[in-house]
Parts: structure tokens; sequence; C-alpha cells
């Protein structure tokens, strides 16, 4: 009896000690000029789910109104690259339209359970990884400086920062690793990640620069992937994840993408392990005809992330049957780039207003380009936008995000404003009529 004691106590305790893989997948947008963010993270959870990792593990975060959308010709099918195979079938709707938020994102990433009933939101699935566990987290969305966005706020570098330094210091993780697919999400990163807490991150872009949308498909006028995004998965897809390491993956992923400069920050050891300690370790037993398929180069008519509404209506007014058809596109054109100059008013007008109508700074404001580094200055204003401005609805207006530069360099040119000062300029030119507030 002693000895079957024994036996039953070393099973318990091999099995509590054993290895599990965790993911979390986000879409952080919505609407059908975004259908690209909710193809990536369906099929980055194909990628998890064949690789092994069970669904109680793999939690899924999109707004869920693209696979069912009134302006899909294939209801119910979600597809990542032209041709390609549904890869929306069986993907859990964990958190869907009201719910994709940073604070539940967050929640999700620290398994922070109490935080998410206390918005109501009992028994959702979260990480409930421990000290021997390996995370892996995708997340494709529009971004900023600083920031990712969700459908109506934004998650702030520092504030995921802290989300995983808390990680850290609680020991809920051996290795994490981040794949951010955003314009500017090199800026999540840059200077903030150590490199002592076993954190590996890469990026689709530097802290500077846009990411790119491709595959523009004719049957859905809309943009089917992201570069970056495509390119990792389709490696995911065809390779061997036990024998490619995560920096085998990253520098053919970054010299295979020529749109933007992606980039890898953190922990560079942990680069050095399989793919699949992240992405799930069995092996596929098959190779479907989609592995084998070479796919179309996604850099070929990529466009900026901030371009892709207008480049869709452009697509369209290509492929339009009608006269009737064609003006209805042009009328579309016409109010985006009207909202676009509308946007850099505005930007323009609160600088003004923040200095005085001082024009030699303004234009220095408008036209320098300065790495962020006051957040004290920058966070504030940012969501006194988000909230004083609902006009430009800056969450999910990727042109106004990727002008966000301009206050960062307000802050970081003119570090002694008050910053009461700017918030201020925001709510005065927020209350005159038509001036895109």
């Amino acid at each position: 009896m002693l000895k079957l004691v024994s036996f039953l106590f070393v099973i318990a305790f091999v099995y509590a000690d054993e290895q599990k893989h965790w993911a979390l997948i986000v879409a952080g947008s919505e609407g059908w000029d975004n259908y690209r963010h909710q193809a990536d993270a369906c099929h980055a959870y194909q990628i998890m789910k064949k690789h092994g990792i069970p669904d109680e593990r793999i939690i899924v975060m999109m707004y869920d109104d693209i696979a069912h959308n009134i302006e899909n010709p294939t209801p119910g099918i979600v597809i990542n690259r032209p041709n390609g195979p549904d890869v929306y079938h069986g993907v859990p709707k964990d958190y869907t339209h009201s719910e994709v938020t940073p604070k539940n994102f967050l929640a999700a990433l620290t398994g922070d359970e109490e935080g998410l009933a206390s918005r109501g939101l009992f028994g959702k699935k979260v990480i409930k990884s421990g000290p021997n566990d390996n995370v892996f987290v995708n997340f494709v969305d529009h971004g900023a400086p600083g920031i990712l966005a969700f459908p109506e706020q934004f998650l702030h570098a520092r504030d995921l920062m802290s989300a995983i330094n808390k990680m850290h210091s609680e020991q809920k993780y051996a290795k994490m690793v981040f794949y951010i697919e955003a314009c500017e999400s090199g800026s999540m990163f840059q200077d903030l990640l150590p490199k002592d807490i076993n954190v590996f991150a890469t990026t689709a872009a530097n802290a500077h620069e846009s990411s790119y949308a491709c595959y523009f498909d004719k049957k859905r006028r809309t943009y089917l992937g992201d570069v970056y995004s495509v390119m990792w998965m389709e490696d995911s897809d065809k390779e061997d994840l036990q024998t490619e390491t995560l920096q085998k993956q990253f520098l053919i992923v970054k010299e295979e993408t020529n749109t933007s400069h992606c980039q890898e920050y953190g922990d560079m050891s942990i680069s050095n392990l399989d793919v699949a300690e992240f992405q799930g370790k069995m092996k596929s037993r098959t190779t479907s005809k989609y592995d084998r398929i070479r796919i179309p180069n996604p850099n070929f008519g990529a466009v900026k992330s901030e371009d892709v509404p207008l480049a869709i209506q452009y697509q369209s007014v290509k492929v339009a049957e009608t006269e009737e058809e064609k003006d209805k596109y042009l009328t579309k054109i016409a109010a985006l780039e009207q909202k676009r100059t509308q946007t850099i008013e505005t930007f323009r007008r609160i600088i003004s207003v923040s200095l005085n109508h001082d024009s030699w700074k303004v234009s220095e404001v408008m036209s320098s380009r300065m790495t962020l580094r006051n957040f004290d200055c920058y966070e504030p204003i940012v969501e006194a936008l988000r909230q004083e401005c609902p006009g430009l609805n800056i969450p999910q207006n990727d042109y106004a995000l990727r002008h966000l530069y301009t206050f960062v360099n307000l802050c970081e040119i003119h570090p002694r404003l008050d910053n009461d000062e700017i918030l201020d300029a925001i709510s005065k030119v927020a209350e005159v009529p038509d001036s895109g507030c």
C-alpha cells in the first residue's frame, strides 16, 4: 500500500510539473475594411490547434463581425489569402464585440478572473499558466506610438509592460513570446521590454513606420491579410516547428517582408528555442494541399495600413460594372479624402492653440519625428483626443493614428509645456463647430 501511495505521489508530482502551452490571439478591430485582422487571427488559431494546443488553452479575442457580415459573399467563411481555405471554422468565440477591450485583454493575459467578474464577465477563459509554462501572444490591429488600438480604446505600452512584469514576478510563465502586427508596433517594446524576464517579441514594423495590408480580393472587395502575419503563418504552416527556431522564422519573415522593417526585442536567447515550444509541439501527420501550394507574394500590391480604406475604394472603382456603381465609390473616395484633411487640420489647430499660435513652433512639431519617451505627457493627450473627438473615431481611424506622432513631437520638443494647457487646447478645439472632433 505504501508503494502504491508513493507511486501515485510521483505521478501527481510529474503531472503537476508538466509544461503547458498557452496562446492568446487578438484581433483588435471591427468592420469590413479591417477584414484582414480577423482573418489573420483565425489563421493563427488554426496553426495553434493543428500543432496540438487544446482549445482550453487557446484564447481568441475578436469582434466577430466578418464571417457573417452582410458584405461577405461567402457567409460563414473567412480566408486569409487568395483562394485559400476557410480559417473561421472551429474558432472559439471567447471574447467578442464589446468584450474586445484592453482591460479584458490584460485580464485574459494575466489570469485576472476577478477583474473580469467585476465587469460582469463570469467564467471567461483566461491564461492560467504557471512557472513551467510557455505563453504565445499574437496581436493584430492598428497601432501608433506607444499604443495598440481596440475598437473603442487604446492599450498603452506601459500598461502592457506592467502586466508582463507582474506575470514575471508572480512566476506565471517560463518563457513568453509576442508576435505583434500593427503600425509602429516596435514602439510597444523599444527601450521598454527588459532583456532578463524571459520574454521575446517580434513586430511587423519599427517604432516609426506602417505595417502593410496585402491580397486585395475583388470578390470580397477588401484585403485578406497583412504581410508580416501572412509571412510567419505561412512559414508555420509548412515548416517542421520542432526543428525551426524562432530566430530562423524571424529571419525568414524579415527577409521576405520588404514593405516594413520587422523587429525583435527582449531576451534573444529565447529566439534559439524551437517554434514548437510556443505554437504547439504536435507534428502534423499530413501535409495538406494548402500547405504545399506556393502562396502569392504578399508584398506585391501591398498597401500601408492607413491607406486601406482609400485603396479599397480605388480598387472597387476599377472593378465597378456600371457608372452608377463607379460614382458611388468615387463619392466615398472624396469623403475619405476630406476626412483625412480634416484630421490633420484638427491636430494642427490643437497644437497651434497649445503653442500660442507660434507658427514656427507649430511647423516644427508637425514636421519632426521624435522617439516617444515622455509618456506622462503623451498618454493623457491621446486619451483626451479619443474621448473629446469622437467624430475622428481615432481607435479605428488608422490615418489619425498614424499622425499621433505630432503629439509625441509636442511632448518631446516642448517638455516644459504644461500638460493641462495641451488638454485645455483639445477641449477648446473640440467645442468649435465643424472642428472635426
